[in-house]
């Protein structure tokens, strides 16, 4: 099995376990549209006032409402449905800097520097194409998953004494299901200069999802010979079906 079929057979173990564990599977899908410092949790406050822990909560609540009102209309109207998702994401996940960490070396300051004014341009507008291509197959792949489910108990764990971190944070939440033991979700934030908090990536369970889509991207641009157009234009994500390669 090849590293860029990852991502896909991720969806589809998510798939075989609606079955036995749907109210699990669920959980799964939102970590991962929730998605994208190991460091312990802490309650630093962002300058509109809300600290990381709120952050989640909120966007939690804001898509899963979202889901819910859209099984009234996402037949007729589907892309009603994906814009208004898309909106909501846009307001906490960082899906640049998440775009730019799957491309790995290939978008690193390193490599910027190295390239000559046309080619510094040209790796721009790749990494902005790229970024289109991620948020659109994400919200599209995870936000069709998300319409078969009702509601999970979702809690964060916060910290007996709230203590001063900076600007990084990794926030725990639990989705519990008919399983014995909750979910565990990990979120990875950053504070960005404004004081707002952006999620940059996720860990569900043991799946850390920028590892399994650098990998991907890795493996893709190693079959395309570095050819980084190629990868963007071929790029697939488990609603596409099988991955290339």
């Amino acid at each position: 099995m090849t590293m860029t079929a990852l991502p896909q057979n991720l969806a589809r173990l998510a798939v075989l376990r609606m079955a036995s564990a749907p109210r699990a599977a669920k959980a799964l899908l939102l970590a991962l549209l929730l998605g994208l410092s190991s460091v312990a949790p802490a309650a630093a406050q962002a300058a509109d006032g809300e600290d990381a822990y709120q952050v989640i909560e909120r966007t939690t609540d804001q898509v899963m409402n979202l889901v819910q009102q859209a099984n009234t209309y996402a037949d007729e109207d589907p892309e009603r449905y994906f814009r208004e998702l898309q909106t909501v994401l846009d307001g906490v996940v960082d899906f640049a800097y998440f775009s730019r960490a799957v491309m790995g070396p290939y978008a690193s300051r390193k490599r910027y520097q190295s390239l000559s004014d046309e080619g510094k341009q040209e790796l721009r507008d790749q990494v902005e194409r790229f970024t289109e291509v991620m948020r659109e197959g994400l919200v599209r792949t995870y936000g069709k998953g998300l319409l078969a489910f009702g509601g999970s108990r979702v809690e964060i764990q916060r910290p007996d004494a709230p203590t001063e971190l900076g600007d990084k944070a990794e926030i725990r939440q639990l989705i519990y299901s008919d399983a014995p033991e909750p979910y565990v979700i990990e979120y990875q934030m950053r504070r960005n200069r404004d004081g707002s908090w952006r999620l940059r990536n996720m860990i569900v369970e043991t799946i850390n999802l920028g590892v399994i889509y650098r990998n991907q991207f890795q493996a893709a641009a190693r079959d395309a010979n570095g050819d980084i157009n190629a990868v963007i234009d071929n790029w697939t994500t488990p609603e596409d079906g099988a991955a290339a390669g």
